[in-house]
């Protein structure tokens, strides 16, 4: 699923609000509206691709930027000297309820282990 129906692209188009904390050209960073530790924030590529799986080799770049906005966050958001978790799901049996590939950003607690 891609445009109009996917939730991750709609919010991506500006056309479903969301507490944006990063936008570029490939990639928007936003708060989860669930959110499971004090900091979540979803890191998701503007150009819908379905899962972590979905990725192929001329994505080398794009899976790159998505880390490293990763950190970038993780470090405005005041976790990078406690530490912070970093999830993706990739697939139902993994927990993955939006087919739209997205990283959570996770901290500002202790987490514990195993998450689930």
């Amino acid at each position: 699923m891609s445009g109009s129906g996917c939730i991750f692209c709609r919010i991506s188009e500006g056309e479903l609000p969301a507490e944006m904390v990063h936008e570029d050209a490939e990639l928007v960073a936003f708060r989860d509206l669930n959110p499971q530790a004090p900091v979540h924030v979803l890191v998701v590529p503007r150009r819908h691709v379905s899962s972590l799986d979905g990725l192929d080799d001329a994505d080398e770049s794009l899976a790159g930027r998505l880390l490293l906005a990763v950190r970038s966050i993780a470090r405005s958001e005041g976790l990078a000297d406690d530490g912070f978790r970093v999830v993706v799901n990739s697939g139902e049996w993994a927990g993955q309820t939006v087919d739209h590939l997205h990283f959570h950003l996770l901290g500002g607690r202790r987490l514990t282990w195993p998450p689930g």
